[in-house]
């Protein structure tokens, strides 16, 4: 999957997202992160030949929402991510934070992974 198809998975989810964060202080909810925090390649022969990017998507709600949960769920099941989830309330922001935790192949060109795609 490219880039630029993750995003598009993401924003089918019918809420505002952005990469990593919004550039404004007070963003409406609901709305979704995602990030790629970290790679977990297949390499042989000093060459990493498959990237494998660790792709977080954080779902911020103002109230307890399963049906928007499920939409994510949905989303991921359908183009088949296998993830965990963990849920928290962040009191000093008063809204609630579902992150799915799963990973990605990437398989577009190094040339194309610069591109902004939220």
């Amino acid at each position: 999957m490219t880039y630029k198809e993750v995003a598009t998975m993401i924003a089918s989810c019918g809420v505002d997202y952005a990469y990593d964060h919004f550039t404004d202080t007070e963003h409406e909810l609901p709305f979704i992160c995602f990030l790629y925090g970290s790679s977990s390649d297949m390499a042989a022969d000093n060459t990493n030949y498959q990237k494998i990017r660790a792709l977080d998507i954080e779902l911020y709600t103002e109230n307890k929402d399963f049906t928007l949960e499920q939409t994510v769920e949905n989303v991921l099941n359908e183009n088949g991510f296998v993830y965990t989830r963990e849920e928290t309330y962040i009191d000093t922001e008063e809204m609630y934070e579902v992150i799915y935790h799963t990973s990605v192949a990437v398989t577009e060109e190094a040339a194309e992974e610069g591109a902004n795609n939220a």
